[in-house]
């Protein structure tokens, strides 16, 4: 004995330990093998001679095969010790191409004299169909071991063959005067040369718009169930492709939401989520949290004085929302997600919603949300319906540009700003006739508006040039001015009450003004730019016209106080930082935002934002979109040449403006001051300000210049 164990194989080795007794069985066993030894010695002459005639018998029977019988009883009988039967049930084809290829090698055995009587009747008398017997066999053997594959395989193979063996059509002889027409695949090399001709030439010259746009008309425009308004037809729903949802796996979700829970418990949070909303990129997960209780131990005596500690629950006060909020990146470190993001509380319902992005994200179409019931109750409401995708909880999400009635877009480069606009214009284009809404689209970027050229809705062709785009505002301010002169004379106070009895031309159109970039526009006039979206912000609604801003740099310099507060309606796409979101949301949350369409959306009478994924506008439905109104061009209305309005009106007002009454104060100290005057001396002399004091300056040049060339 050593370290307090025993060695027992030590312990039987001893020469005076004491020998196991035999078991019952080994004892039994012995007992019939002497037994059966002592009868077999007794009876051998007849149960050799016995065993000669069956064993002679089976082996003329079987041959060789015999074997193999043995083996199959040996496999069953074991089987049968191991209570596996059942597999004989659930493996059926491999039991059954077992017995194929048993039998197969039985055959051989039978080719080669060995297989029995057995044998020779499997395989037949003849060499040859023996052969063919057996290889039929190994086949059934095989398909029945390895169906799939031996189902590709034949595929394969017949697909081969008749590749390998398809007949080649020869061209007939060509009669006088007629050219050969070739029919098989290898065209003659004069064919292929005036192919290829025809080809370059094809993409050298530019596409028939009108053509393409016939071709679509054929395919979407010639139907009868198309809905006409003043002679105009309305695009079809088919027009626009439509994307299969992808199917999320709620096993994967119930164990998301139990890694929540346990993640939030090992940090002293009770919590519980209660609802899963699975949405294109992000799940939902509803959490209701539990309780803060506090405990304290009470000790007890009984009767034969034993002392016992008990457990009692003083208080419970509900968890902090707080607590939950302050452990997200703990949350993200358990789900193994990049970032998530909580909304607490989610707006009407009492949980805390945790956003966590999917594993797999679908993309919304905008023919997917047109036709839900959410935007079709908005759309039997106002013609400016917008389509803007689906929220975290997959429900679609639609909008009243009417009612908004601006729209601020900030987000960094490729975040999806294009794509939401070209989803506002498609909407539109969708559900209104060049009578009913005109745009006016200012593209600096030069590539991502130009696409819409051609269509009838544009009151001009889309502004690439800074300065022509701040002319179109100005021209904006003045035909908002003209709008509400013409509803005063006819006593209606908007866009509404002056359309209400007319019909086709006759309509005033609302026009919706798209700018992709608005930084560019506030580089080239800062002051000038931003009064006038101010002012067409704060007046225009009642006169029909919209405001749809876009910007990549939401900073102070760019999207500023004055224009924020008329621009209560905002989308905010991915941000690199906290700073750029509190500036175009006043909250931070679009620096988590994981971009490709992820956005929060603002509207007016929210106090928070609303996560949604986007509508995604492929670049052929833009195209499909264009052809289809570009079809229709023949009863396109008059053109609004903006430049020129801009220019008569500016000539006009100049004509009209009175005279500044320090104009003739000014005229004096210039002839005091020899003409050595400046706009500084004027600001300072007649206490004015710049502008005035600039444009006083301006007027006294002009005057020079009229007595110059009044003297020449």
């Amino acid at each position: 004995m050593a370290g307090g164990k025993t060695n027992i194989s030590s312990a039987r080795e001893k020469p005076g330990g004491k020998q196991r007794p035999l078991s019952p069985i080994v004892k039994r066993s012995l007992i019939a093998a002497i037994i059966i030894a002592i009868l077999l010695a007794f009876f051998w002459p007849r149960v050799s001679s016995w065993f000669n005639d069956v064993a002679g018998g089976a082996v003329g029977l079987f041959g060789w095969g015999l074997l193999l019988l043995v083996i199959a009883l040996g496999i069953l009988i074991g089987l049968i010790r191991l209570r596996k039967l059942s597999s004989l049930i659930y493996n059926w084809n491999r039991w059954l191409a077992g017995i194929a290829f048993i039998l197969a090698v039985w055959g051989i055995l039978a080719l080669v004299g060995l297989g029995g009587s057995f044998g020779i009747a499997l395989v037949g008398k003849s060499l040859a169909i023996g052969i063919l017997r057996i290889i039929g066999l190994v086949i059934a053997g095989v398909v029945l071991l390895m169906p799939i594959a031996s189902f590709r395989l034949a595929k394969n193979l017949v697909l081969w063959m008749k590749k390998r063996f398809e007949v080649k059509r020869v061209p007939a002889p060509a009669q006088a005067g007629k050219p050969v027409i070739a029919t098989s695949k290898e065209a003659p090399i004069s064919t292929k040369v005036a192919q290829e001709t025809a080809t370059s030439a094809s993409a050298e010259a530019q596409p028939d718009l009108r053509q393409v746009a016939q071709e679509v008309w054929k395919k979407y425009g010639e139907s009868s169930a198309l809905v006409t308004i003043d002679g105009w037809r309305l695009p079809p729903i088919d027009i626009l492709d439509k994307t299969p949802e992808v199917e999320f796996s709620e096993a994967d979700n119930l164990q998301r939401a139990r890694l929540i829970e346990e993640a939030l418990a090992s940090y002293g949070v009770e919590a519980k989520v209660v609802q899963i909303n699975a949405g294109p990129t992000v799940t939902q997960f509803g959490v209701e949290p539990g309780w803060d209780r506090k405990i304290r131990e009470v000790r007890e005596k009984d009767k034969d004085g034993n002392v016992s500690v008990r457990l009692e629950e003083v208080s419970k006060t509900r968890v902090k929302v707080e607590r939950i909020i302050a452990l997200s990146n703990d949350l993200a470190l358990s789900l193994a997600a990049s970032s998530i993001r909580i909304e607490a509380p989610v707006p009407g319902q009492s949980v805390v919603g945790i956003e966590v992005p999917n594993t797999i994200s679908s993309s919304v179409s905008l023919r997917g949300v047109i036709e839900t019931s959410a935007f079709q109750k908005t759309e039997a409401k106002s013609k400016l319906a917008l389509g803007l995708g689906k929220s975290a909880g997959g429900e679609s999400v639609a909008a009243d540009l009417s009612k908004m009635p601006h729209l601020l877009i900030a987000g960094a480069t490729g975040s999806g700003k294009t794509v939401c606009l070209n989803t506002i214009v498609s909407c539109l284009l969708m559900h209104n006739t060049p009578y009913e809404v005109r745009f006016i689209m200012i593209d600096p970027k030069r590539v991502e508006l130009t696409p819409y050229n051609s269509i009838p809705h544009l009151a001009t062709p889309v502004i690439v040039d800074t300065n022509k785009a701040i002319s179109a505002l100005r021209w904006l301010s003045h035909e908002m001015d003209k709008r509400y002169e013409k509803f005063a004379a006819v006593q209606v106070r908007n866009i509404e009450g002056y359309n209400k009895n007319k019909q086709g031309a006759e309509k005033m159109s609302c026009l919706v003004v798209i700018i992709d970039e608005l930084a560019d526009l506030m580089m080239a006039g800062f002051d000038e730019v931003e009064h006038l979206l101010c002012r067409l912000a704060q007046l225009a609604r009642a006169t029909g016209i919209h405001l749809v801003v876009a910007t990549q740099r939401p900073s102070v310099d760019v999207v500023t106080g004055l224009i924020k507060a008329n621009f209560p309606t905002r989308i905010s796409f991915a941000v690199t930082s906290q700073v750029d979101s509190r500036t175009i949301l006043d909250t931070v949350g679009a620096e988590k935002l994981l971009g490709r369409g992820d956005m929060l959306y603002m509207p007016t009478e929210a106090a928070k934002p609303k996560r949604l994924q986007g509508c995604f506008v492929s670049d052929p439905e833009i195209e499909r979109l264009v052809y289809f109104w570009n079809s229709q061009r023949k009863e396109e209305p008059a053109t609004l040449k903006v430049d020129e309005l801009v220019t008569a009106q500016i000539f006009a007002a100049k004509e009209g403006i009175p005279e500044d009454p320090l104009l003739e104060a000014a005229k004096q100290l210039k002839k005091e001051h020899d003409g050595h005057i400046s706009t500084s001396f004027l600001q300072r002399r007649l206490r004015i300000g710049y502008p005035r004091a600039a444009r006083i300056m301006e007027e006294l040049g002009e005057e020079e210049e009229v007595e110059a060339a009044g003297k020449d």
